[in-house]
């Protein structure tokens, strides 16, 4: 018979693997199909001007006020499913997507890859961009 302890050692350690598993699905290092660059490969990739890459911006109105990139669309990550309409004419583009620290923009890319679209998270958001030297503009 398992002792009193045992089970509440046991119920921690499950309760411990399960933050674990949380924080790799929120950090992308699980189950993302979808790729994710660094702030240096973003703004190599920005630099082509490519036609085929758009930048979208998952972060609140009033942290894009404080200061985005350049031609980045704003949808904030709770109103991303109600517009996806919006982004129809950008299906069959890269969309690069970001945030401040990288974590919106991941749960971003998997509600955009789920409808169709094909995301590319910038890894560290506008904080890696800034660190990375990216233009911000407000």
């Amino acid at each position: 018979m398992m002792t009193r302890k045992k089970l509440m050692t046991l119920l921690y350690l499950f309760a411990m693997a399960g933050l674990l598993v949380w924080f790799a699905y929120a950090k992308g290092w699980i189950l993302a199909s979808f790729p994710s660059v660094t702030p240096d490969k973003a703004i190599t990739l920005l630099a082509q001007n490519d036609d085929n890459i758009s930048l979208i911006d998952v972060r609140s109105p009033e942290e894009f006020k404080s200061g985005h990139l350049a031609g980045a669309t704003l949808i904030p990550l709770g109103k991303l499913k109600e517009n996806l309409d919006k982004l129809s004419p950008l299906k069959e583009k890269t969309l690069l997507v970001y945030c401040r620290s990288g974590m919106r923009s991941i749960a971003a890319s998997r509600i955009l890859q789920k409808h169709g679209f094909h995301p590319v998270n910038i890894k560290g958001g506008i904080i890696g961009l800034s660190a990375a030297k990216a233009e911000i503009v407000k």
